[in-house]
């Protein structure tokens, strides 16, 4: 279920791709680009691409969102969703990049906080 709502995510993420990045593009280009995109964010969370992670994961079955932890794929459907935003107001890859790291970094570390204490004191209410 948390895969499926990061893909949902992840159709937001490309149709904001589409609209506000893709002009006047061959279908190579588009490739690359949505290919791109999606690296960014790979790197953003997990700090490799996915042709990086494939390499060291030769055995494992899937890519590394479908091996990422709970908190992992959370993270990445709010970062989707956040460069979805950035993308219609313009902001170029690079300057999305450094936004979207401080994202990912701040929120694991608030989940993770929250999964220590958190969890435990909101069931005892």
């Amino acid at each position: 279920m948390n895969r499926e709502i990061s893909k949902i995510n992840y159709k937001i993420h490309t149709d904001a791709i589409k609209e506000y990045l893709l002009q006047n593009l061959t279908n190579e280009q588009l490739s690359y680009k949505y290919a791109s995109e999606v690296d960014m964010l790979n790197v953003s969370l997990f700090n490799k691409r996915a042709k990086q992670w494939r390499k060291e994961n030769p055995d494992l079955n899937g890519n590394m969102r479908d091996c990422a932890s709970i908190n992992e794929l959370l993270v990445l459907a709010n970062m989707e969703s956040y460069n979805a935003v950035l993308i219609s107001k313009g902001i170029k890859q690079k300057e999305r990049m450094i936004e979207l790291r401080k994202l990912a970094r701040t929120q694991l570390l608030s989940i993770e906080k929250l999964n220590n204490t958190g969890l435990k004191s909101l069931e005892d209410k």
